[in-house]
């Protein structure tokens, strides 16, 4: 048999080369995934805590499902238990009301089955699945058709929760009236740490003599009508709020023996004010503690505030025990009839020899020296206020009624609007201007109520309209009593900060945030006063009162 040529012989030997490569390769792979498993396999015992070893164990985090996508989804399980379930607690209360109480039970186990496993769905962060939701919906929708084929159709169920509705929002109103109502008598109220400390100063005034022949020897200084000193004004029956007024606007004085504080409150609180200010260190300041109840020209024929007070009505209106519950118990606060609250109008009957003053309100605390006010040009202008239009609601037409022709003709109702506690006032171009006759008047128009509502500022607005200078509003920063996010740098900086509304810092309602600000200047750290205080000598202070 003949053989064939070379160039078609088979290539036995490179046949046998390929395997082996191929081999090798299988094996080059294989030893490659061994590696590889038994690295990760290594790392992992490494890992491993040993036995003794004090080891933080790491929560085991999920990535959470949003339950508010997947309960709002059309599709998902979750909306459907979750409207079952609304509709179920409709049909359980109008099954209660039919005395079915044996539905109503039925139904609201059911409403605990899904309520359980809602949370149980949010708990484990994953979506609820057909297995675990169709038994408690097939049974849930089985009871919903029960209770629909016992006459409780849709109609009767809209009327139903129609007047719960109706009684769930007159009993929120009802609280809602009820909590403001109380905040406002917790606000009104004097606590009992400062009624005891103005009965042990009473105390002190009447059974120590040596406290009267005191202010007997030292009326009618001149220092307090010198027009070249500093004078502060502070109308209050609050013994503590006013001291702390007065110290701080001391203590951030440049010449404390510069500054007159000339202070008026009522019969009651007399004695006390003036054996406070006797009996307390003001380095040097000048104090004079006024009775009101002195004051012979103020009286019913000449202050429409007294004929308000003489009237009935009005009396009834703020002082009487059984009060309309529909109108807003802060209209309803006595402090806005007080005759220390609108004896501001009269700063100029009260010091007739005084030519400008700063007027401070009992809730305030002074940072900064304030004498710096008092070169301040008004340009004419009889009061220097911050104005607060920085927000909507402070423009005339939110504290007056423009629907009044009289007031609408004219003033702007879009005139900024500016804030008592911090002010200063030329008494001579007040004097000029007749501001308080502007006053009267207005007040007079105002008999039945109808141009505003309550306050001494929205007549204050009225009288001193055209005749008041923005100040920075740096000099007085307003919200301490209400706002709990003023900025910081805003307070920081403020001259005056002002604790108006009815967080009081005096008050165990008071904003915490904000209390250290008043606490820091007050001179009594232990408002108890348990068996009194020790006070420094007498003869740290001057105080005046005129006759």
């Amino acid at each position: 048999m003949r053989r064939r040529p070379a160039e078609y012989r088979r290539p036995a030997r490179r046949r046998l080369s390929q395997w082996i490569l191929a081999l090798l390769g299988i094996f080059l792979i294989a030893g490659l995934v061994l590696f590889v498993f038994h690295h990760n396999h290594h790392e992992d015992q490494v890992k491993q805590p040993m036995m003794g070893e004090n080891v933080t164990k790491e929560p085991l985090k999920h990535e959470g499902l949003n339950f508010t996508k997947e309960i709002s989804s059309a599709s998902s399980f979750s909306r459907q238990l979750a409207e079952q379930m609304t509709l179920a607690k409709a049909y359980v209360i109008i099954a209660k009301e039919h005395n079915n109480l044996h539905l109503a039970w039925q139904l609201s186990n059911k409403i605990k089955n899904c309520q359980l496993l809602l949370s149980k769905a949010a708990k484990r962060g994953e979506s609820i699945t057909l297995e675990e939701a169709e038994q408690i919906i097939s049974s849930l929708s089985d009871l919903i058709f029960k209770a629909q084929d016992a006459h409780y159709d849709i109609a009767t169920t809209m009327m139903t929760m129609k007047s719960h509705i109706q009684a769930l929002e007159e009993r929120t109103n009802a609280a809602t009236v009820q909590s403001t109502l109380f905040g406002q008598l917790v606000a009104e109220a004097l606590p009992k740490s400062l009624h005891c400390l103005k009965v042990k100063l009473t105390n002190d005034w009447l059974r120590q003599l040596p406290f009267q022949n005191l202010v007997e020897e030292k009326r009618n200084s001149p220092r307090v009508v010198d027009n070249n000193l500093y004078h502060f004004c502070i109308f209050s029956d609050n013994v503590l709020a006013t001291s702390v007024v007065v110290n701080s606007t001391i203590s951030n004085a440049d010449h404390p023996k510069q500054l007159v504080f000339h202070i008026v409150t009522n019969g009651i609180s007399y004695g006390s004010m003036q054996v406070w200010f006797l009996t307390n260190d003001l380095k040097g300041a000048t104090v004079e503690v006024q009775n009101m109840e002195e004051f012979t020209w103020l009286n019913a024929s000449y202050a429409s505030v007294i004929k308000r007070l003489l009237d009935q009505d009005s009396r009834a209106y703020y002082f009487g025990v059984y009060q309309d519950m529909k109108v807003e118990p802060k209209l309803r606060n006595p402090k806005h009839m007080s005759l220390l609250n609108h004896l501001r109008f009269y700063i100029p009957e009260v010091y007739p020899l005084l030519e400008k003053v700063i007027f401070l309100d009992d809730d305030v605390v002074v940072q900064k020296d304030l004498t710096r006010l008092f070169s301040l040009d008004l340009h004419g202008n009889v009061n220097g206020a911050v104005e607060t239009c920085l927000e909507a609601f402070h423009r005339y037409y939110k504290y007056i009624n423009f629907s009044n022709p009289i007031i609408s003709s004219k003033f702007d109702p879009q005139a900024c609007g500016w804030a008592f506690g911090m002010n200063v006032f030329d008494l001579i171009a007040w004097r000029k201007e007749n501001v308080t006759s502007r006053y009267h008047y207005w007040q007079e128009q105002n008999g039945d109520q109808m141009l505003w509502k309550l306050g001494a500022l929205p007549p204050a607005l009225l009288a001193f309209y055209g005749l008041t200078e923005p100040l920075d509003r740096r000099w007085h920063v307003l919200g301490l009593g209400y706002d709990m996010n003023i900025d910081d740098r805003l307070i920081n900086s403020a001259a005056v900060i002002h604790f108006n509304g009815n967080m009081k810092p005096w008050l165990k309602l008071a904003i915490g945030r904000y209390k250290p600000l008043w606490e820091s200047v007050r001179t009594v750290k232990d408002p108890i006063l348990a068996d009194g205080v020790s006070f420094p000598p007498a003869k740290a202070v001057e105080l005046f009162v005129p006759r």
